[in-house]
């Protein structure tokens, strides 16, 4: 029987009760993710496990593209647009991260950069811009999804992954262990429509919504995933740039 969304919402507090108290400590997502730098990528991460299944085939990267990787971590996705022919330029806000991605993808230029601060890239610079997986720890999306939009080439696309909202709204954020402690990183609830409304407001057009839950094939990559059977984890929105006109450095 495919079990349906309270009974596994209920699963999983059941677990979070029985499961032993060890020390917590709540980070912010910069500091966290300079900590998890190390064991990020051995880390066993559900989410991931969706996202590198699904959002790299939405994208569809080209032989050619400029593809701006907003928010590339350790790198993990410079390496399939490598391999897809595409130029991949990766920025990240946590340095640590960054040096991890500059060690194992030396092909693709990184940089450090905040994707809420403005970015450093004239207008109409790329054919693609992918941000994966950080989008619940953004205070300031319509910024971004403004800067997105004005940085891409005239019908440029934009691919956007985030933990699924159903995901916030059960308290499960993104968090790893070190040393003994549990580190929390927080999450932004942003609803589905939310980040549609504040698509459509940044001008994007042609937007695509793509909900993925948890699966068969996921527990047996993952076994400890099957909490998760049928709950909605992963969440990908697509959008394209409609504007022909100039774009500018921001000021």
């Amino acid at each position: 029987m495919k079990p349906t969304l309270h009974y596994t919402r209920a699963n999983i507090a059941r677990l979070k009760s029985v499961m032993p108290v060890k020390k917590i400590e709540h980070v912010s997502a910069r500091q966290g993710y300079d900590l998890w730098s190390e064991t990020y990528d051995s880390t066993p991460n559900p989410v991931v496990a969706m996202d590198s299944r699904h959002t790299i085939k939405l994208l569809a990267p080209a032989s050619g593209e400029l593809i701006l990787d907003a928010g590339c971590g350790t790198g993990r996705n410079l390496k399939p647009l490598f391999l897809a022919g595409s130029t991949a330029v990766g920025i990240d806000f946590s340095h640590r991260m960054l040096q991890f991605a500059r060690r194992l993808r030396d092909d693709s230029p990184v940089a450090l950069a905040d994707l809420q601060a403005g970015l450093p890239f004239f207008g109409g610079s790329f054919d693609a811009v992918l941000c994966a997986l950080i989008g619940e720890h953004l205070s300031d999306l319509p910024v971004v999804f403004d800067e997105f939009y004005r940085i891409l080439k005239p019908g440029g696309r934009l691919v956007f992954s985030v933990y699924h909202p159903e995901m916030s709204a059960a308290g499960i954020e993104a968090n790893f262990e070190r040393e003994g402690v549990e580190y929390r990183l927080g999450a932004i609830h942003y609803s589905v429509a939310e980040h549609l409304r504040l698509l459509e407001e940044a001008r994007f057009k042609g937007i695509q919504v793509y909900e993925f839950s948890g699966d068969e094939k996921l527990v047996e990559s993952l076994p400890a995933a099957a909490k998760y059977l049928g709950f909605p984890i992963l969440l990908v929105v697509t959008a394209e740039k409609r504007s022909t006109g100039r774009e500018l450095m921001p000021r």
